[in-house]
């Protein structure tokens, strides 16, 4: 099946030439970020200072193009463990240093027709079961071969077909840390606009095929659907809302033989400079004589994790007993003051609690600031993970500035 869709992938890209000028576009964009770490239990705190660049080229020619880009991540302030060499005398960053292929794509592109194949980005609905992964310096790609297809006008599928997921671990990537997962992925997404939003049915199957990572545990498959959209009340207020649902079971060589639920709900209202909003997120646990075995709850390997459940990232394997995720947004936009644009300030408040049990895991709250300068976003972030029955009291702070060409 993967030889067909590369050979298929190629003949369309080694198609006619349309009688255009060939269109080159640099690829450049870089990020410096300062990282620290307190953890309870760990004497040393981490200290990482890296630079992330970005380096490529696209060239396009009518509908098709061709595009390569290289990844590079330099630890300048190497006070840490990122998770691969050395002992863990020290908090994890994950980010390790890495040079490596970041993207080698051929692409057909109409208004109705997209077909993408090579290694790639793939960020589907709000990336929670396939993401980019993108806030770590090393972001995660796919090798694959990608259709869209708009049918009829308001109604979208979108199918991937991915024989390896690149990861933020990067070249040296070994272990329950691999760099490169090989398997049979399918990414299946099709999409109906309404006036009240779009509502999306998903099936995604996670071949997690290494016995590296986690003994093939993190296999599954997911069916679902999610609903999304945004409703304008006058001018300057907004409601924006979203509903997903999707039940997961074993997958492939996955011996834990399971089955869980997964639940989101989300909103926010804006007012003018100011957000307020808050969501309910359910990552279930199997129930009945399986209950409570490691990775029988709600897995998303794939995901943009950082995005959900709290910056300190305490949550990225599942525990076994499930989350629920009770968190409160606040945000506001100061606009453009002086030099610096787009002003904004956020807030954000976790509870979690166990899906069996009743568990009280812990608190967290989250706080980002951020501004434009010219190419440049300014950020400055912090995380506090309050321990109660999961893992130890965590303090991270972020500072950032990301550059694009």
């Amino acid at each position: 099946m993967r030889k067909v869709i590369i050979t298929a992938a190629a003949l369309a890209a080694a198609g006619p030439a349309c009688a255009q000028d060939i269109v080159v576009k640099p690829l450049i964009d870089a990020r410096l970020r300062s990282e620290t770490v307190h953890q309870d239990g760990v004497a040393t705190d981490a200290e990482a200072v890296t630079l992330r660049v970005r380096a490529g080229v696209s060239a396009t020619d009518g509908a098709f193009s061709a595009l390569a880009e290289a990844q590079g991540n330099l630890a300048i302030v190497p006070h840490y463990y990122d998770g691969l060499h050395g002992a863990a005398t020290r908090p994890l960053v994950a980010d390790p240093q890495n040079v490596a292929l970041y993207r080698a794509q051929l692409q057909y592109r109409t208004k109705t027709f997209t077909v993408t194949g090579g290694r790639q980005r793939i960020a589907l609905d709000d990336e929670r079961f396939v993401g980019a992964a993108n806030f770590r310096q090393n972001g995660q790609t796919f090798d694959a071969a990608r259709v869209e297809w708009l049918v009829i006008p308001h109604f979208k599928a979108d199918v991937s077909y991915a024989w390896s997921d690149r990861t933020i671990w990067g070249v040296d990537g070994r272990g329950v840390r691999p760099g490169v997962v090989p398997g049979e992925n399918v990414f299946a997404n099709v999409a109906y606009g309404t006036p009240f939003g779009t509502l999306t049915g998903f099936a995604y199957l996670v071949d997690q095929d290494s016995i590296a990572a986690q003994g093939y545990r993190l296999a599954n498959q997911n069916y679902g659907g999610r609903f999304a959209g945004a409703h304008p009340f006058a001018r300057g207020v907004k409601l924006s809302y979203a509903l997903s649902y999707a039940s997961q079971s074993n997958y492939h060589r996955n011996l834990n033989r399971y089955r869980a639920d997964y639940y989101l709900i989300d909103g926010a209202l804006d007012v003018h400079r100011v957000r307020v909003g808050g969501g309910y997120e359910v990552l279930g646990a199997a129930h009945g004589a399986i209950a409570g075995t490691a990775f029988t709850s709600v897995q998303t390997p794939d995901a943009t994790q950082f995005k959900f459940n709290g910056w300190a990232n305490k949550f990225l394997i599942t525990p076994p007993n499930g989350l629920h995720d009770l968190y409160g947004t606040g945000s506001y936009s100061f606009g453009n003051v002086g030099a610096l644009k787009a002003v904004t300030f956020q807030a954000v408040g976790h509870r979690f609690t166990s899906d069996r049990l009743g568990q009280h895991y812990g608190d967290e709250v989250d706080l980002l600031a951020s501004a434009k300068v010219g190419r440049f976003l300014l950020s400055l972030r912090g995380a506090d993970y309050w321990s109660d029955k999961f893992a130890t009291t965590t303090r991270k702070g972020w500072v950032q500035v990301d550059w694009l060409y």
